[in-house]
Parts: C-alpha cells; structure tokens; sequence
C-alpha cells in the first residue's frame, strides 16, 4: 500500500485543530464547548515549550460579522511553567475572557500610493484578530495561540530574585546606572579613611 505522507511544502495540522465551515456559522451563531484532550496537550506542551498543561478548554459563541466571525467566551488552562531563573515548575491557572475576530486573510493587490492614512477595520474593539483562508477557521488552533499569548513570557518563582543574587546576578536596581553610583561612593568613602 502506498504511504499517504504529506508533501514536504505543506505544513503540518495543528496540535488542536477545531475548524469550522464559514456557512455553518452564516447560518446561525455557533455555542462550542472546546476541549483538548491528553495527546494534543501534550503537543503543545513540546511547541510551546511547557512544563506541563494539564488543562486547555474553551466555552465560545461564533457569530458572523459580515465577512469576518466573531468569538466570543471564555478560555481556561491549568498549565506549569519553569521558572526563568531557578528552572522550578510554577502552576498557572489561567480562567481569561476570550474575544478573537477571524478575518479572511487580507489579499496581496497592486494598488496606487495612498496618502499615508491607515484603514482602522476593527473600530477599536479590543478583540485579537485571527487571520484564515478558505471557507473555514480552525477555532482550536486560535485559542492554541491565545493561550501562548495568555502566558508569562519570563515566569518566575517567589524564591527567583534570592535564587540569583547567590548566584552572583545584579538585580535592576543594582545593576543600574545608580547601582553603579552607589558603588562608586562606596569605594571613595573607604579611600578617605
């Protein structure tokens, strides 16, 4: 039998892929309760280089907006990160309201020199756009994404500051330009003596 493997140029599903047709949505608002299970999480465990994630679910509507689909509810994770400093796991629990804005992937059109102003599509909500292609979103991979975004980017452990200085590593306020002041007046103090 012949081995269905994927041409190289196509890049591979998401780790929690949910896709949804746009005609399904058009029709009437969609309510979706989301849930990764064991295996996809731990996909994401290694993309998103976690310790642990021990939960990712999602309770959401999707509504057309004209061409675009909105996304509106909650996303919540239980996930463990290293501490930057110390590398000890620290348990996050993240319970976030969720508002995204799929909007069809903008195409690239040769057009004549504007005069500079930027078309401002979102009207200034506070929602994170998604771009898609195609007649469908993948919902999973948006609130993937949405969690790595949620996260701590330099988690650190309450011991993570004392963890350092034995290490020898200035904090801000010492290794500032007043740090280095203070340590200056120091070294003159002593030489009066």
């Amino acid at each position: 039998p012949m081995s269905n493997k994927s041409t190289p140029d196509k890049a591979p599903p998401p780790e929690f892929s949910r896709v949804y047709r746009l005609t399904q949505i058009h029709q009437q608002p969609l309510t979706l309760d989301l849930s990764a299970n064991a295996e996809e999480r731990a996909a994401l465990v290694r993309r998103f280089g976690l310790v642990g994630l021990e939960r990712l679910d999602a309770t959401l509507t999707l509504t057309a907006d004209g061409e675009d689909i909105l996304a509106d509810g909650t996303l919540r994770a239980d996930v463990e990160q290293a501490c930057v400093a110390t590398g000890e796991p620290l348990a996050v629990h993240l319970d976030e309201p969720l508002l995204l804005r799929f909007v069809p992937e903008p195409e690239i059109v040769e057009t004549e020199p504007d005069d500079g102003e930027i078309a401002d599509a979102s009207d200034g909500d506070a929602r994170d756009i998604v771009h898609f292609e195609g007649g469908a979103i993948d919902v999973g991979e948006a609130l993937a994404e949405t969690l790595l975004l949620s996260l701590d980017p330099y988690p650190r452990s309450p011991g993570a500051d004392q963890f350092l200085k034995q290490k020898g590593v200035l904090s801000e306020e010492d290794a500032g330009p007043f740090g280095a002041l203070a340590s200056l007046r120091d070294a003159l103090g002593k030489s009066d003596q």
